[in-house]
């Protein structure tokens, strides 16, 4: 015999289904109704800091919602992601990520605070910026041959600086002193910002930093720059020559930046998110802001941005496993 009470449960239960699916479906469609959180994985004064904070007026016009922006620095940028990782799919916490949390940290970890693949929706590439390899003013070499001839003779007494193990600051030394031959030591920050402080003081020798961080004190003669990691030379900096250009052929690296969500974000979301990221990187005088700070404008479907990252994440785990880098 059926228990009539389980049996007029289960009627409820099934009677209450279809209305579910609607109230859900109407949260979705009312996206934002609230602020949103976008994380930052660095301190502020860093290239994802700045294009956070950019981007940030123009999203919250486009959302209607505030627009708060949250500095969670710490373990190379990988606290701010693992923590969008684990928020709620429903739109109210987004991460500023970089190709150094989003590509870079599996093949790097034993045991990864999140699966690069499985744990994100990508949302839209933010924008790009090449690398510049900065020197403090009073330094003894006025050219990146001079700073090798220095380095050749002095192995392991030049420091360089990086916002994090594994970041692409970290990468992109690592690649110099393979090519060049050179021994650099490493000193790992939580972000760039104290970065420039120390390059500015003289008590680093190099950073190969985002070039947004650091063009105004390049323009005002504060630190100096000797390269940028870009194939070609950078439109803000037209007199810096490319490292590749200087003798080391292929030689590229660069960071971009990518608004994603936590995995199984609905795609009503989603769109929302896109269409307002896509209207910031073009509106003109945000574009233009992007520009004159050495940002290289992103934009695109969720579709690329999630291509971006599959992509990057193969080319640098081969570059990590040609460098040895390891985080355990």
């Amino acid at each position: 015999m059926i228990d009539r009470r389980r049996l007029l449960g289960t009627g409820a239960a099934l009677a209450a289904a279809p209305l579910l699916a609607p109230r859900r479906a109407s949260a979705q469609a009312d996206y934002p109704n609230r602020s949103v959180t976008m994380l930052v994985g660095f301190a502020p004064g860093g290239g994802t800091d700045i294009i956070a904070r950019l981007l940030a007026p123009t999203l919250q016009a486009e959302l209607g919602q505030p627009v708060a922006v949250e500095n969670r620095a710490g373990a190379s940028g990988t606290v701010a992601s693992a923590a969008a990782a684990r928020a709620k799919p429903d739109g109210y916490t987004l991460v500023m990520g970089t190709v150094s949390t989003q590509s870079v940290v599996g093949p790097l970890m034993k045991n990864p605070p999140y699966d690069q693949a499985r744990d994100f929706t990508p949302l839209m590439l933010a924008g790009t910026v090449p690398l510049v390899a900065v020197v403090p003013a009073k330094a003894p070499y006025n050219d990146l041959a001079g700073l090798i001839a220095f380095a050749k003779a002095n192995p392991g007494k030049l420091n360089y600086a990086s916002s994090g193990i594994a970041t692409q600051q970290h990468l992109a030394a690592e690649m110099l002193c393979q090519a060049a031959g050179i021994q650099m030591t490493h000193v790992p920050y939580r972000g760039t910002g104290p970065v420039l402080n120390d390059l500015m003081a003289g008590t680093l020798d190099l950073a190969i930093d985002t070039l947004p961080t650091h063009l105004p004190h390049l323009r005002a003669g504060t630190t100096k720059a000797l390269a940028v990691t870009m194939p070609a030379r950078v439109a803000s900096l037209p007199e810096v020559p490319t490292i590749a250009e200087l003798g080391y052929p292929g030689f590229e690296i660069n960071v971009w930046y990518m608004m994603l969500g936590p995995a199984g974000l609905p795609a009503p979301v989603v769109e929302r998110c896109v269409r307002a990221g896509n209207k910031a990187v073009s509106d003109p005088m945000i574009r233009t802001r992007l520009e004159e700070a050495g940002f290289i404008p992103g934009g695109g479907s969720a579709e690329d941005a999630a291509n971006l990252v599959r992509r990057d994440a193969e080319r640098y785990a081969a570059l990590v496993q040609k460098a040895g880098i390891r985080i355990d």
